[in-house]
């Protein structure tokens, strides 16, 4: 396609920033010193020459966040009466007006009163972004839209302010503000982050060492998610083909044979002792389509597969073993599990030349081969 002289131009310029960025600190209770850490890392921008202005920051009476709040500029709130009582919320075109090059806002899943330019304080934060500046915030991972409903199962509390998750994708860096329950409990008992008042019934419901242990490791898991998306991004920027491994995925093959539910089996105890994600493949070459027996049984693999927490992928493709490699290489797969009936004859020489094919055109990974009897080979 011929580009006109403009267009040329366009990609010959350096590229320039078409918005700013967003750097979430993220918590799994109130307390574990998200808006700290966020406005010491304003602290150190500043002394840097960043040109850094406090959007909103809640100190929640807190005095080692208002004294650190104190030594940095903020925009004045914005007054807004609702049902005869005075509300302040974030002045978003005031912030606009004043352009710095980094604005703190605090508390992102906050809805704000009514009256004000948006509804939720994350559609303040996109519109910021979208003027150019760069934003620090923070939120607690109970608040993350698809895992609010987990969390009030697990604490019995309700969730009523969420961010969606499309938000959190949309930060180019998400840190985990971490801090063992033990340590957050001290801090609790001592008054730092509720008065002593209401610390003890505190700590009877949503600071109970259960809930704390089980939001640590969702929010962990949170970053940990954050971290992987970021890397493949990296990858397939760079273009880098080559599996880095740093996370297990596991990809066992299936068929419309029985012995497959016993592979299944053994890739998702594998899965469970190192913490791997787990994917049922199966390859559609046209054997299946015709024969209602097969489709049946089939059918029954993916639901064992699927009750055993595996990511069903369907795949088309001339032969298993091509369709499979490029499945490994298209999701980063560290390892897969394959069924062997122990054939014999010529049987056996076709089978060692599928698993030679696999292993030249899949990327790098550790293959099992685990031998079933005749009639469950997949």
């Amino acid at each position: 396609m011929q580009r006109t002289p403009e267009e040329w131009l366009e990609k010959a310029m350096p590229s320039t920033k078409k918005e700013g960025t967003l750097k979430l600190f993220l918590g799994y209770a109130p307390g574990v010193g998200k808006t700290y850490t966020m406005l010491s890392e304003a602290a150190r921008r500043r002394r840097r020459g960043e040109d850094v202005v406090i959007g909103l920051v809640e100190t929640h009476g807190r005095q080692a966040i208002t004294d650190l709040a104190a030594s940095i500029e903020a925009v004045p709130r914005r007054r807004i009466e609702y049902k005869g009582i005075e509300f302040e919320e974030m002045d978003v075109d005031a912030i606009l007006a004043r352009h710095p090059q980094v604005v703190l806002v605090d508390e992102l899943a906050h809805t704000n009163i009514e009256g004000s330019k948006h509804r939720k304080r994350y559609e303040d934060v996109m519109e910021i972004l979208a003027a150019k500046l760069d934003v620090l915030s923070t939120m607690n991972v109970q608040h993350v839209d698809s895992l609010a409903p987990l969390v009030q199962a697990i604490t019995g509390i309700p969730i009523r302010e969420t961010v969606p998750d499309w938000v959190l994708k949309r930060a180019e860096e998400v840190v985990m503000i971490d801090l063992t329950p033990e340590a957050l409990q001290t801090r609790m008992r001592r008054g730092d982050i509720y008065p002593v008042e209401r610390a003890e019934r505190a700590l009877g419901n949503f600071f109970r060492t259960g809930n704390l242990n089980a939001l640590r490791e969702l929010a962990l898991r949170h970053v940990a998610d954050s971290v992987d998306r970021t890397l493949t991004s990296y990858l397939e920027t760079r273009n880098i083909t080559r599996n880095w491994g740093v996370r297990e995925r596991i990809a066992v093959c299936i068929s419309s044979n029985l012995g497959s539910q016993y592979l299944i089996a053994r890739a998702a105890r594998l899965a469970r002792a190192i913490d791997a994600e787990l994917y049922a493949v199966h390859v559609d070459t046209g054997e299946d389509g015709t024969d209602d027996a097969r489709r049946k049984m089939l059918a029954a693999n993916i639901r064992f597969a699927q009750n055993l927490d595996a990511t069903v992928e369907q795949l088309e493709g001339r032969t298993v073993g091509e369709a499979v490699a490029r499945f490994t290489r298209e999701r980063r797969i560290t390892q897969v599990v394959m069924g062997h009936s122990a054939p014999h004859g010529w049987r056996q020489y076709l089978y060692l030349w599928a698993v030679h094919r696999f292993l030249r055109e899949a990327a790098t990974v550790d293959v099992h081969i685990v031998t079933q009897e005749a009639e469950g080979e997949p």
